[in-house]
């Protein structure tokens, strides 16, 4: 059975091809299109992939969006069927105020890092961190119950804030300094610093109410610049996303092959 991933965030949408509806099958086939380019993918890279019996997949980019990945299906015999935050899945409970309502990139990271944590073989309360457009900080209990997280901008959307708030912050990058000493190092600092001061005060909270320290995952394209000034250990896995949706379509999907 060949089963297909698709992961559509604010700019981009990546996609796997696996061998199997269930956690660590085999990548057949992967790749990224920014979203003004989705219309290449039924003539392009999807041309020559083996038909999938099943595919899965995460937007966050809005119903339009969507719509135009499904029309590039076409070439197959294949239903849509795309994730929406409910109640439970996959082993984890929601406790957002309205389920339907959480962010379905961070519902399923989550699944994907909750089933990484208990691979490990303990289980744990869990800090997920999805550095990306925006960041999001989650918290699971030791019992996989999400009991909430933050939301705050990316480096991208603060520095275009100050740009566009205030004169003469227009800058090059600059580098993450404990003192800094120039404009560009002092925004890029400032960046980074924020992001790590709110996961810090999430992982407090978590032990603090659980009553233990929580395993730390990072995922997302910018979490490798955030690694080095975390305040504590994380580790970063690179494809989470598709971790989770690996783990639904197996509670979904595994029993009819």
């Amino acid at each position: 059975m060949h089963f297909l991933a698709i992961d559509v965030g604010n700019t981009r949408l990546k996609w796997a091809m696996y061998d199997a509806a269930q956690p660590g099958a085999a990548v057949l086939a992967h790749g990224v299109e920014f979203l003004d380019n989705i219309e290449r993918l039924a003539e392009g890279s999807w041309a020559e992939l083996p038909e999938p019996q099943h595919m899965l997949g995460c937007v966050v980019a809005g119903d339009v969006v969507r719509r135009r990945v499904q029309t590039q299906m076409d070439i197959w015999d294949l239903a849509p069927n795309w994730v929406v935050s409910s109640n439970a899945e996959a082993g984890l409970s929601n406790g957002y105020d309205h389920p339907s309502r959480l962010g379905t990139d961070r519902w399923v990271a989550m699944v994907g890092a909750w089933h990484h944590v208990l691979a490990q073989g303990r289980q744990r309360p869990v800090v997920v961190v999805m550095v990306g457009t925006a960041v999001t900080v989650e918290a699971i209990d030791a019992d996989g119950k999400f009991l909430g997280g933050l939301i705050l901008p990316g480096h991208g959307i603060m520095l275009k804030a100050l740009e566009s708030g205030t004169a003469g912050l227009h800058v090059p990058t600059g580098e993450v300094r404990p003192f800094p000493t120039n404009t560009s190092d002092a925004l890029t600092s400032g960046g980074t610093y924020a992001i790590a001061g709110a996961v810090e005060r999430m992982v407090q909270h978590v032990m603090a109410h659980c009553g233990q320290e929580p395993a730390c995952v990072m995922t997302g394209g910018a979490g490798w610049k955030m690694m080095p000034s975390m305040t504590r250990p994380f580790e970063l896995v690179e494809n989470l996303i598709f971790d989770g949706l690996l783990h639904i379509a197996h509670s979904r999907f595994g029993a009819k092959g």
